[in-house]
């Protein structure tokens, strides 16, 4: 299978070669059809790429929390930057990215130069992060003593770089899922994000276990290392991966008078907003990922509350990773099998479980463990079953607008309660263990709003004959 994009003539060709009988079992999607090798092939840059994207994420945090930590950062601070700036960038930029890429045209395809463009800005967000100490330097003394303080100075640069970072990141997150959809086999795509979990697993293994004990000094270091490996990985499977060709985009509405540039505005809305199937999603899965975001946010000032080491730390997640690992590519096959809604309503109802055992237990260093362990395979086993839920969902035509849709009320959500629970959490003496009792009781409500989803998946047709609202 040739790997880059062709001319119309050629790819033709390729598809008339490919679908021949001797050349043996074939898969398609939309245009696009794969040999075994072929899919093999695809999949191995598709997971090159995610391997780069999942270094960088995976570390982005950890590495984050501990250089503010490092600079005094209060924690509502550490919320807000962490929690609040990402969701409301991607707020505003969701929505536009998924629109216009579902609507672009290009030889390369629709999502793959947006892909390429944001890389080198994430490339720069990350070295701007790493540069950070020296930056806070040099802005302290241009301001002079009279200015700013060295410590107000190192968290706006840090500011800065990081609302660069999460600006491109936005772009690559919202558009790295519709690739997959446009390029990956329907009924392979939960074992597709099995294999991406254990991708992911695997570089939280080697950061976690490896580097997180080093990390404290040495931030700045492994961020730049980090940039530079997504830069080149992330650039190499877009320049590998082809898309196929898409049918033509609906025809632009002419905007004559003010007022008609709300017209596209009011059609997204009721698209996306007027389905009761869609809300029925977007809540559910907006609730899922706000269930997971309490933990995570401060889960490294819990384990130092309890006397935790760093390097125990990173010897627990990567522990939860490697159990997480072994189950990631059986719960993709269960997805494909049982359907993600199925096995996501069971994963989150063992994470309810699993969070008010740490509400009520994890008063020490040693039952933290036990708590956050269960927490990362349990929140992990839900990540992986749903992972391919919004391509067994939605409509392929307009996927990458409506999956934005979705973000746009989970960014809403997400920029008041990362900091509102620091807020709390400083309120209640730094007693980090109500990050699991928020944990539970979000998990609980999901699991309802997985029912209400579930009814109308049924509704529409259920395993047999279910289609995607158009």
């Amino acid at each position: 299978m040739s790997l880059r994009p062709p001319d119309h003539e050629e790819y033709a060709a390729v598809l008339t070669t490919n679908q021949s009988p001797s050349r043996g079992r074939v898969w398609t999607v939309g245009t696009l059809t794969y040999s075994a090798v072929g899919l093999a092939v695809l999949f191995l840059w598709l997971l090159l790429g995610d391997f780069a994207w999942n270094m960088k994420d995976k570390a982005i945090v950890p590495l984050c929390q501990i250089m503010l930590r490092d600079y005094d950062a209060p924690v509502w601070l550490v919320g807000l930057l962490i929690g609040s700036v990402p969701a409301a960038l991607g707020l505003v930029l969701g929505p536009v990215i998924g629109v216009v890429s579902d609507r672009y045209r290009s030889r390369w395809g629709r999502r793959i130069p947006f892909l390429l463009g944001a890389t080198p800005f994430i490339a720069l967000g990350m070295l701007g992060l790493a540069a950070t100490p020296a930056v806070g330097v040099w802005l302290h003394a241009r301001l002079g003593p009279n200015g700013a303080s060295l410590r107000t100075c190192q968290i706006s640069a840090f500011a800065f770089f990081w609302s660069l970072l999460d600006i491109a990141s936005i772009v690559a997150n919202s558009l790295y899922g519709a690739l997959v959809n446009d390029v990956v086999p329907q009924h392979l795509v939960g074992r597709f994000f099995g294999l991406f979990r254990c991708v992911a697993l695997g570089a939280g293994i080697i950061f976690n276990y490896w580097l997180m004990g080093k990390a404290d000094g040495q931030a700045p270091l492994m961020l730049a290392g980090l940039g530079l490996l997504y830069g080149a990985c992330f650039t190499l499977m877009c320049l590998r991966v082809k898309e196929g060709q898409y049918p033509p985009p609906p025809p632009q509405v002419r905007i004559t008078t003010p007022l008609e540039t709300l017209r596209p505005v009011i059609a997204y809305l009721k698209e996306c907003y007027g389905n009761p199937f869609f809300l029925s999603f977007f809540l559910a899965t907006t609730l899922g990922g706000l269930t997971l975001g309490p933990v995570n946010a401060y889960s490294l000032y819990h384990s130092r509350s309890v006397h935790l080491s760093d390097d125990m730390y990173g010897k627990c997640i990567a522990l939860s990773y490697a159990i997480s690992l072994v189950l990631a590519y059986p719960l993709g096959i269960l997805a494909d099998r049982f359907h993600p809604l199925r096995v996501g309503l069971v994963s989150m109802v063992l994470y309810a479980a699993a969070t008010l055992f740490g509400f009520f237990y994890a008063f020490t260093a040693g039952t933290f463990f036990i708590a956050f362990a269960l927490h990362t395979v349990v929140s992990g086993a839900y990540i992986t079953a749903t992972a391919s839920i919004s391509q067994r969902l939605l409509p392929s035509s307009k996927f990458a607008e409506v999956s934005a849709a979705g973000g746009v009320i989970g960014a809403i959500a997400g920029i008041f309660v990362t900091p509102a629970l620091g807020a709390f959490i400083e309120w209640r003496h730094n007693e980090y263990r109500y990050v699991f009792l928020l944990a539970g009781v979000l998990a609980i409500v999901t699991c309802l709003s997985y029912g209400v989803l579930f009814y109308q998946y049924i509704a529409r047709g259920g395993d047999q004959a279910f289609v995607p609202p158009e």
